[in-house]
């Protein structure tokens, strides 16, 4: 196990270095200057000053030697400063992840709690009704795109109940009320493609964990339904669904980038997106790179977990 989990580690800092990387270059391929972006406003700007402005922000040198300082200063956490107020990259992140690490989780569990007895249900009931009304339930979940799902949800909410997300972030130290109000559409919109994903696998894996010999050998010594259902089953077809979990969770960080913009919550999302229209090219990168780590992160936990739920797997 300790040799899987370290050869999956250097696995993941190779593939976050070929991320970042990626990132970087694309953000230098982006139409337009970002000095004379910023310097837009100041009226009779010389070339003087946009060549003074670019050497404070190391945009004068060659983009390998940009490139090689991002690396060296990411490898010690140091992602620089940020072009628009020139704070550190790593205040920004600290500031913005507890927001963004809320709705993600939030949006995991609705997923869970929702996806998982959808699956069941469907399982017990194959090829009936409810079965083939949850299947396309399954299906448009998984077709919606996020943001669409969370302006109708606004627009219809407001319509019919004249009702409308708190306009003010609020942390849940400050006010947990209003703030799980504010998340409520957000983590909601964020979860229905996950729900749909883990419905869809579960009621597959359940399907054919039930119609496997050991079950049958299970109900044929007079064991409950119930027992087959939530001992045997249950925890037998849950394994393809941590890994579908692992792959949500990239979905999820990248519907943040939209949806805490739609509903103003100050995560690393709105600030990915703020960052991007403005070209301030070091937030971009470190927000990359701590989404990327948080992705791989997640995935290789629930690799190792898969031995806590079924045993029978070793590495």
């Amino acid at each position: 196990m300790i040799t899987y989990t370290g050869r999956r580690l250097g696995y993941g800092v190779l593939v976050l270095a070929l991320v970042t990387s990626f990132t970087f270059l694309t953000l230098r391929m982006i139409p337009g200057d970002v000095v004379r972006v910023q310097l837009a406003d100041a009226p009779g700007v010389t070339e003087e000053q946009v060549a003074e402005r670019a050497a404070e922000l190391g945009l004068d040198k060659p983009v390998p030697t940009q490139f090689i300082e991002f690396m060296a200063g990411a490898l010690r956490l140091d992602f620089g400063t940020s072009f628009a107020d020139g704070r550190p990259v790593v205040e920004h992140i600290a500031e913005r992840l507890p927001a963004t690490l809320e709705l993600g989780l939030l949006a995991l569990l609705l997923g869970l709690l929702l996806g998982v007895p959808l699956g069941v249900a469907a399982a017990l009931r194959q090829n009936s009704l409810t079965d083939q009304l949850l299947r396309v339930l399954a299906v448009v979940g998984m077709s919606v795109p996020n943001f669409w799902l969370a302006l109708l949800l606004i627009t219809y909410l407001a319509q019919w109940f004249g009702w409308t997300p708190p306009l003010v972030y609020a942390s849940p130290g400050e006010n947990l009320g209003q703030n799980l109000t504010h998340m409520a559409l957000p983590a909601f919109a964020l979860a229905v493609s996950s729900m749909a994903g883990i419905a869809r696998m579960l009621r597959s894996s359940m399907l054919e964990v039930l119609g496997s010999n050991f079950v049958r050998t299970v109900r044929a010594r007079g064991a409950s339904e119930w027992n087959i259902l939530f001992k045997h089953a249950g925890r037998n077809s849950l394994i393809p669904v941590f890994s579908l979990l692992g792959l949500q969770v990239g979905g999820i960080l990248g519907g943040t980038v939209i949806l805490e913009s739609i509903f103003s919550i100050p995560g690393m999302g709105s600030l990915i997106f703020d960052s991007v229209q403005s070209r301030d090219y070091p937030v971009v990168l470190g927000c990359v790179v701590v989404y990327g780590a948080i992705f791989i992160l997640v995935n290789l936990l629930v690799d190792v977990l898969y031995a806590a739920v079924d045993p029978r797997i070793r590495y």
